[in-house]
């Protein structure tokens, strides 16, 4: 099973450790599913979680964001995009995660602006769900 998580699941994960958020990338990191990015996306993850306010709100050292950044690169599946299909949204920055979740050819596409990608999951046969509603359907 491989899953693409936006952005704010990486931040949320980061500021809030015992959320489903955490709880996904330890899956990633236990194998228990595979998390995928595109080296586009995962610089977006990187420039957001090294933002001052997330590092302040995460209770992290600069230096520890960059040892979470760097463990999460670790084990996620670098991801090839092909193809482009822009553009599908109306946030050009989500662009980026949805090609990257089409190229991975994920069985999801975990965020919290499930709004944002209804129609282009829709269209892409993309199953789209917040991290609890994921951890959830796992059971």
């Amino acid at each position: 099973m491989i899953i693409v998580l936006d952005t704010d699941i990486v931040v949320a994960a980061m500021r809030s450790p015992t959320g489903a958020s955490a709880a996904l990338i330890r899956m990633g990191r236990r194998t228990e599913i595979a998390l995928a990015a595109s080296v586009s996306l995962f610089m977006e993850y990187e420039a957001v979680c090294t933002r001052p306010a997330h590092v302040a709100a995460s209770g992290l050292s600069a230096e520890q964001v960059t040892i979470f950044l760097d463990a999460l690169a670790s084990f996620v599946k670098p991801v090839e995009v092909h193809y482009l299909w822009r553009p599908q949204l109306r946030d050009p920055a989500d662009e980026m995660v949805l090609e990257a979740a089409v190229n991975a050819q994920a069985t999801a596409l975990v965020s919290f602006n499930l709004r944002h990608f209804a129609s282009a999951a829709r269209l892409f046969n993309l199953r789209l769900e917040s991290p609890g509603q994921f951890l959830r359907s796992l059971k």
